[in-house]
């Protein structure tokens, strides 16, 4: 098994612990926790609830993963958190269950939650996601693959952030943040396409000039929303990054942050 666990840590017997894993001082792993090969986990750590670590996850001093979710409709049900594999939760930062049986906490595989970051209950990350120090999502946040957050941004419940999205730090979102953009503020503005990011991402050249020319048609003409999407359909490629940036300004229930 090749386990390193400190002899001052407390595991409930119940708990599944896997391969070369490693348990630092003080930490308290539940009952009902699943820890996969290769988890590494700092002191003074809380794992509780029905909450999974995937594998190769790095878990630093005093975070807190799978505690009751700050939900006064929560009534005690048996809910979960799910934590993909080679993610890095760095000091203090915490992580609340789902306040719904069906669903849990979700967050993806290498993803990177700094210090006193908070995703609370049924908000959903995908892979490679980065919160900042001291970013707070509240209930029911989407967060797509490759989204960064700055440091000490709060975002409101219910909100959806597009993949490869950028938000500048201290910002206050709102709204839904379309996918492939940047911005910053409070309130919030979109003032660009998430340019550096898309090239470091290996987007093709062709791809990001027509995404360019879907940005100014969207975000620098006078339509309004509706018009804007016909006029994506009708004048631009429809690739695989178009269709998902019209499919995702389409479901917004919340409204697309201009």
């Amino acid at each position: 098994m090749n386990q390193i666990i400190h002899p001052t840590a407390i595991i409930d017997p119940k708990a599944q612990i896997g391969n070369n894993v490693e348990i630092g001082p003080f930490s308290i792993i539940g009952p009902k926790v699943i820890l996969q090969d290769g988890v590494k986990i700092s002191s003074n750590v809380v794992i509780d609830g029905r909450t999974t670590i995937g594998k190769g996850c790095r878990i630093f001093h005093s975070a807190v993963i799978g505690t009751e979710p700050q939900d006064l409709k929560y009534a005690g049900e048996d809910t979960a958190v799910e934590i993909g594999e080679y993610t890095t939760i760095r000091e203090f930062a915490t992580i609340n269950r789902s306040s719904n049986i069906e669903q849990p906490t979700l967050v993806g595989s290498y993803c990177l939650l700094m210090i006193y970051t908070h995703v609370a209950h049924d908000c959903k990350l995908g892979g490679r996601v980065i919160l900042a120090n001291s970013v707070n999502l509240a209930g029911h946040v989407i967060i797509e693959n490759n989204a960064t957050i700055g440091g000490l941004t709060p975002v409101h419940q219910f909100v959806h952030i597009g993949c490869f999205a950028f938000i500048g730090g201290l910002s206050r979102v709102t709204q839904d943040v379309a996918p492939y953009t940047r911005g910053a503020s409070v309130p919030y503005k979109t003032v660009g396409l998430n340019s550096v990011g898309l090239r470091r991402s290996n987007f093709s050249a062709e791809t990001r000039a027509i995404l360019k020319k879907l940005y100014k048609i969207f975000y620098n003409s006078n339509l309004n929303t509706a018009q804007a999407l016909e006029k994506i359909k009708s004048e631009i490629e429809m690739i695989d990054e178009v269709k998902h940036f019209v499919e995702f300004v389409e479901n917004s229930e919340r409204g697309i942050a201009k």
